[in-house]
């Protein structure tokens, strides 16, 4: 719930992150030549014919005033052909002619890309530097407000809150199931935010598709007229909560390169740019089916230099910002991992351990009451003086709700009220933990 409170706060970006994207009244303002929109119109009339201008202007997100001067020049050129106007009475329908279909076709040959208008890589790089991270202050009260009721060592917050308000790079170790990857995934919640995310940029002739609705998630109440509206921001931009990217196992040396699709003919922006001005966590490391050393190296460039760099597959090298809170996770030692050069370079070095019996209990009681189970402190310390020595007395965040939920699913086998009794926590720890003694 705080975590969402804290969303919440701020629903207004930044005054110097609107003024980047004030809304476009020309087609010099767009930062688009005439040709590429001609085009995209194109493409968006061969894709879909009889559309008005209110319709165009939907779907490629530019105002009708940018779009009617060149569908003009279009009808001149005998690429386009109006079609009288619809029952419902909203103007116009434009089609293609064959002369326009042939160039829309040709345009689709070189360039798949067929959404609304990109922005230029310039004008994007402006907006990432104005909402960065780097400029998000936290403070004390912010961490202890995020996590006052998740039961976290102080020691931890006192960590992690510098951490995140520096916008560096860190390093987060410790034993599995300590707690990383939740605590972690709540760190982007103190990103003040929200902030715009283009739909797509623009590098030469080439069009990236940023915008993904996995990873980001607009603002309710945003909605624009492309048409008729004279103000307010570009919408070829969206207000969306800060990005918050989480990647583990199955992360390739090739998730972090422009992806390129064959039959569509399009790119896909990688991961860290669909994470810029928010939160990658990259969870598990180590456990890749890459090298972790080469995986780390591919870090070194864009942490130092706050850019990083994408080849086109004509060979074209051009660099992006590089822009966010990097978390790399890891339940193996970090020396094992990376040397003292890497880590040197990575902001800050958490360590998470297990709990101590007090905050450990405390875990328990507020799990029992979220999963509605009665607790019995007789079984607890049973649980504590008998149980937990066979387990050298690591207690872990993870186990209470793992533990519960086994006891939970025991009690309703047997039909009976979820609650702790000996008989049912003691079959929830022999199917928890693993027993080699009772192999073979």
């Amino acid at each position: 719930m705080e975590a969402e409170l804290l969303i919440t706060e701020n629903r207004e970006a930044s005054p110097a992150a609107a003024e980047v994207i004030s809304r476009p009244h020309t087609l010099e303002d767009t930062g688009l030549d005439h040709f590429f929109v001609a085009d995209l119109l194109l493409k968006h009339l061969n894709l879909v014919s009889n559309q008005t201008l209110q319709q165009l202007s939907r779907h490629l997100q530019l105002p009708g005033a940018v779009l009617e001067p060149l569908i003009n020049l279009l009808r001149q050129e005998a690429k386009v052909e109006s079609r009288g106007a619809d029952l419902s009475g909203s103007g116009l329908r434009y089609a293609l002619t064959d002369r326009g279909r042939a160039s829309a076709l040709d345009a689709l040959s070189r360039d798949g890309y067929c959404g609304p208008a990109p922005v230029p890589l310039v004008d994007y790089e402006a907006l990432v530097r104005r909402q960065s991270v780097s400029k998000c202050v936290v403070t004390e009260e912010d961490i202890h407000r995020l996590f006052r009721h998740t039961v976290v060592e102080e020691s931890l917050l006192a960590q992690l809150g510098p951490a995140v308000h520096s916008g560096r790079a860190m390093f987060i170790y410790g034993p599995a199931g300590s707690g990383k990857s939740y605590i972690s995934r709540q760190l982007v919640r103190l990103l003040a935010g929200p902030v715009y995310i283009p739909y797509s940029i623009l590098v030469g002739d080439t069009v990236i598709s940023l915008f993904d609705p996995e990873f980001h998630h607009p603002v309710h109440g945003e909605e624009q007229d492309p048409v008729h509206l004279t103000n307010g921001h570009d919408p070829r931009y969206v207000l969306c909560h800060r990005p918050e990217v989480m990647t583990g196992g199955e992360l390739t040396l090739d998730m972090l390169d422009l992806k390129f699709d064959e039959l569509r003919k399009q790119y896909q922006a990688p991961i860290q740019l669909k994470a810029s001005n928010g939160m990658l966590l990259i969870d598990d490391l180590g456990r890749q089916r890459v090298s972790h050393v080469d995986l780390l190296n591919r870090w070194i460039v864009p942490m130092e230099e706050k850019r990083d760099f994408l080849n086109l597959r004509a060979g074209q090298h051009f660099a992006v910002p590089f822009d966010m809170l990097l978390i790399f996770s890891t339940n193996l030692n970090p020396l094992d991992l990376a040397d003292e050069a890497f880590l040197r370079r990575i902001g800050h070095k958490i360590g998470f351990k297990t709990l101590e019996p007090e905050p450990y209990l405390r875990l328990w009681q507020q799990t029992c009451q979220e999963m509605e189970i009665e607790d019995n402190p007789e079984v607890t310390r049973f649980m504590m003086a008998e149980l937990y020595p066979s387990q050298d007395n690591n207690l872990l965040p993870c186990h209470p709700r793992d533990l519960l939920g086994l006891v939970r699913d025991y009690c309703r086998y047997r039909g009976v009220p979820p609650r702790l009794s000996e008989e049912s926590i003691r079959w929830a720890w022999k199917n928890y933990f693993v027993h080699m003694d009772n192999v073979g």
